[in-house]
């Protein structure tokens, strides 16, 4: 008697929780697909066309660290980009990089910014190069290493800029579909924009960050920089930093950023491994002053500091909810019934949010190893203590953007 009351209890705590989560990706999810809340278009109707515009002055901030490999091809892809050469500058934040590298770098038309620290951060790096550039610009455009834009991408940030736009993310999408792990990656991070940015966005609230093809007013995110020392998850930080200014994060879909997909079960483990540790200590620590806020209706720091982190990763979810149809139908069948509805309900959720372009025999495929990336997934809970106070370099080896389903705007 005593089990069944304690297995009931567990059951009902999940399902409430489950039930709230989903319910809350699938209006996001949702309004991704069918609403078009206030956008970059509509902030301003008497903006000329971008050839007639300002060209605002674009520092390219590259935090890299130990990125030998890639960085000259990272590189060669920012000077060529669709923008006067003389509006913007890029700055390679160089850790850790062999002397051969520097070198190479230094005969090309950009900054290299030689930093080192004891432990290694974005943040650190970022700042470290903010206090040493002394030229005057309007936006600071931050990528990683591994990123390469498309050419048209400073245009689409300066058009935005020019609408009253003050903070601004681009759409991420994969660099390469080369293993089925690559395809997953790219597949959630596909969701992703569409729930947390492209959805949030349309509801008229701040677009979430995710670390890389995020601009922002210079003088801004150089003075919100300085006041964070995150090791890990420092875009969840900066969001809030953001936001608390009064300033909406806007999201910039036609704006493209490729980024390199992790191609093995190792790679899958240690990016999660840092993304599930940021998720759980940034929700305890700024879940009471989300609150607060939430009292003054500042809506938008409580969704990207609590309802955000609040929801647990997609692979628990998948693990967490055939456990609840099981003891749905043990307890009772109305219960397993409701839990598969919830099931269905959250698969309609992330049909919505991956592109039609994606939906291929490439894609069965990959699902195949779900199960393998939902055990990696389950696993990095037992890492995440860790990994918050240890930075996790994610290796990186894609030169050229491969993604075929982008082969006419990544030039």
């Amino acid at each position: 008697m005593l089990f069944s009351k304690i297995v009931y209890l567990f059951f009902i705590i999940c399902f409430i929780y489950c039930a709230v989560s989903i319910l809350y990706l699938f209006i996001l999810s949702f309004a991704g697909r069918f609403f078009s809340g206030k956008g970059i278009d509509e902030l301003s109707g008497d903006v000329v066309a971008s050839g007639g515009l300002v060209k605002r002055r674009i520092a390219v901030l590259v935090p890299a660290y130990r990125e030998d490999g890639i960085i000259l091809s990272t590189a060669n892809n920012l000077l060529g980009l669709d923008y006067p050469a003389d509006r913007y500058r890029v700055y390679i934040i160089a850790d850790s990089f062999q002397k051969e590298t520097v070198e190479q770098l230094g005969r090309l038309p950009l900054t290299v910014l030689e930093v080192s620290f004891e432990k290694s951060t974005k943040t650190k790096s970022l700042n470290e190069a903010f206090a040493r550039i002394e030229a005057s610009y309007d936006i600071a455009l931050i990528c990683d290493a591994d990123n390469m834009l498309a050419s048209n991408f400073l245009n689409k940030i300066n058009v935005a800029f020019a609408r009253g736009a003050r903070a601004l993310q681009g759409r991420r999408v994969a660099k390469n579909l080369d293993t089925s792990f690559a395809i997953l990656d790219a597949c959630s991070e596909a969701i992703n924009n569409h729930i947390f940015r492209k959805g949030a966005y349309a509801l008229g609230l701040s677009s979430s960050v995710i670390g890389s093809g995020m601009s922002f007013e210079f003088d801004t995110i150089k003075k919100i920089l300085s006041e964070i020392s995150a090791v890990g998850g420092f875009d969840k930080i900066l969001q809030l930093s953001v936001v608390e200014r009064g300033i909406r994060i806007h999201y910039l879909e036609d704006a493209l950023v490729f980024d390199e997909k992790v191609d093995s079960s190792h790679a899958f483990e240690q990016q999660r491994k840092r993304w599930v540790s940021s998720q759980f200590i940034y929700l305890k620590r700024f879940f009471g002053p989300a609150c607060r806020r939430l009292l003054k209706g500042q809506f938008s720091y409580f969704n990207l500091a609590v309802a955000n982190n609040l929801v647990l990763p997609r692979a628990f979810l998948f693990v967490l909810l055939p456990l609840l149809v099981l003891l749905g139908f043990f307890i009772q069948p109305v219960w397993g019934i409701a839990a598969i509805g919830l099931g269905l309900l959250y698969l309609s959720c992330l049909m919505m949010g991956v592109p039609g372009n994606m939906v291929n025999k490439d894609l069965l495929v990959a699902i195949l190893q779900l199960p393998k990336a939902v055990a990696v997934m389950v696993g990095t809970l037992f890492q995440i203590r860790k990994a918050n106070k240890t930075f996790i370099h994610t290796v990186h080896t894609k030169t050229e953007v491969s993604n075929s389903l982008f082969k006419d705007v990544k030039d």
